[in-house]
This record gives C-alpha cells, structure tokens and sequence, in this order.
C-alpha cells in the first residue's frame, strides 16, 4: 500500500535556546500540561464547594511527588540501565538524562496530593475526583513529548497517518503511538466529566473512573510499540501495570458506590461566603454548598415567615393553661437558637 501522508517528526538536533537554556520540546509539553490541570481542577473544586487557589498550593506538594515517583519507576522497572557490572547507580538521579514512567508519575504524585489535603483538613477523595480531567488531559498534551524525542513509537506501518521516524536508530514509518495515547487521553477526560455530571459521582469514582478508562486504553496501545522493556510471561511489563491498576479502579467502583453512594459535600476550611457551586463550571454539581445540602422547604428562614407577634401576644401564650409548651415554639419542634 502507498503511503499517501505521513506525520513528520521533528530533527532530534533542532533544540532552540532560549536565554541560554535548551528549550526542550518534552519539557514544554509537560509544563503546559501541567497549567492546564491545575486550570481546570481549580474550576471543579471551586463548583464543588472549595477555593479554586488551593489547587496550587496542593501542587506544590503533588508536583516533586509526582517527578519522584516518575523516576523511581523508571529506574525500578528498568533498573538494568544503572544497576550492574560497567553500571553506575549514580546516573539513576539524572532525570535531566531521560527516563520517567507515568505510573510511578501517578502514584507520586497522589502522595504528594494526600499528604496537602491532610495538611489542609479537606477530602482526599473528593479533591482527586475533582482533579481526575485535568490529569488526564494533562497526559494527553504530555505525550506529545515523544514526538518531538522520536519515542516510544509502535510498529513499522504503511498507513496514511504513519509517523516518520529517522533517529540514528530506526528508519521508517512507524504506529504514532503518542498520537493514539493523546486521543485516547481526550475521550477519558470527555467520558469522566460527562459521568460526573450524569451521575454524581462522588468518594473518588470520577478519579477511579479516570484511572480505568486510561489504563484500558493504555495496555493496548502498549502491545503495539516495540521499544525494548523488560517483559513476565511475554507481556510487557506496563501491559501487567495496566490490566493490575484497571482491575483495582473497578473494584473500587463497585465497592464504593455500594458503602458510599451519592456524592459527598465538600467543606474547606477557610473557604468564604462566596465558595460553593459554580452553575456554568463543568462539574454541573450544583446541588452542593460549602455549608451543606439546601433543606427540603427551599432554604427560607421560617422566622422570616412568620408573622409578627406583639408582646401581649407573646405574654398571652405564656399565661395560657398549657402555654409553656402546648403552642409554643418548642412544641413545634423549632430550634431557633
């Protein structure tokens, strides 16, 4: 079959400098994605009920969790590159020299996650349901990283949308896997924001959601590259991490929905008047406040609704047989202190 397109990739030597520094293409991928999780999650917590700037003191702990995590991953799962005769474990630390894995990226940055939300006295739960779409669309714009590294390509293929590669190592058109991770990316974080407005999710299901719906996606894209990585049983080792991660998230779907269905309300500490549901945010929960669910006789205040009352009325009512509590306000069950 003759090719007739092809995705270009760019010159492993053409790195602009800027200020002196390499502009690298991964690592502005990776920053921008990460400004566009941090938007969007401070849009979902906000209309959950929290301060949209917490999201950024929460990433301050996420972020090197996260960057630690990564290469922890990288280097446990790939530890023949620095452990080992002619090997030097200290090249392990140089994260500048490549090498980072999104599963241990996740978990670290979890971590880093729960501990601020602790620090901060607010939901871990609620704040990585609320977190869920960023993240993952934050990996979609990240794994346009690989393109401009040539990367973690598939196979050799002739079809229309094939990538072009020509890095001192292979030669051809190749699976643009990067481009099938991104899409798949994008689709999760549509199918998580639809699900929460649809159904309310709550006690980290949107983020369990999230995290099956990537890694379903993920392990059949990881068939299809052939990058060297260590394998058990013929799979490759992330095909494992993926179907491990995806059976868990489900069963903390089940579990969940069935010890704590509905969705949970959100109270920071700290948080002011104006902190509560955001009508036009895109979590659509709108029936949440920062101070509790609406009561069921519309949020009026029945003190409002009564009609005023003298004090010969009320003098009245207490000289009456059976005033002290027959037709007074505690008789009715108010508390109006």
């Amino acid at each position: 079959m003759e090719i007739l397109a092809a995705i270009p990739s760019p010159g492993i030597s053409e790195v602009p400098i800027v200020g002196g520094f390499a502009l690298r293409g991964y690592a502005v991928c990776i920053i921008i994605g990460l400004f566009l999780a941090i938007w969007l999650t401070g849009k979902r917590w906000a209309a959950r009920g929290g301060v949209a700037q917490t999201v950024g003191d929460i990433a301050i702990w996420a972020v090197p969790f996260g960057l630690i995590g990564a290469r922890v991953y990288h280097v446990v799962t790939d530890y023949q590159l620095y452990f080992g005769e002619g090997r030097n474990p200290v090249d392990a630390l140089w994260i500048q020299d490549g090498g980072i894995g999104i599963w241990g990226a996740i978990a670290g940055g979890a971590l880093g996650a729960w501990i601020a939300c602790r620090r901060r006295g607010i939901s871990f739960p609620a704040f990585a349901d609320a977190a869920a779409p960023g993240i993952v669309l934050a990996q979609a714009v990240g794994r346009w990283g690989n393109w401009f590294n040539q990367e973690l390509y598939g196979r050799a293929t002739d079809l229309p949308w094939a990538l072009e590669i020509d890095n001192g190592r292979d030669l051809g058109t190749f699976h643009p896997t990067f481009l099938y991770e991104s899409l798949w990316c994008v689709g999760v974080a549509v199918l998580v924001i639809w699900a929460d407005r649809r159904f309310r999710l709550g006690h980290g299901r949107a983020f369990a959601l999230y995290v099956a719906g990537y890694t379903a996606g993920r392990f059949w894209i990881e068939y299809l590259r052939i990058d060297e990585v260590n394998t058990v049983l013929g799979l490759r080792l992330n095909n494992w991490t993926a179907l491990l991660v995806f059976l868990a998230a489900v069963t903390f779907l089940v579990v969940s929905a069935r010890r704590h269905p509905g969705r949970e309300t959100v109270v920071e500490p700290g948080a002011g008047p104006d902190a509560g549901p955001d009508a036009d945010a895109d979590t659509a929960d709108t029936a949440d406040t920062a101070e509790g669910a609406r009561p069921a006789d519309g949020g009026r205040d029945r003190e409002d609704d009564d009609p005023p009352r003298d004090a010969d009325d009320l003098t009245a009512t207490a000289e009456r047989p059976g005033g002290d509590g027959a037709t007074g306000p505690a008789a009715r069950g108010d508390d109006r202190r």
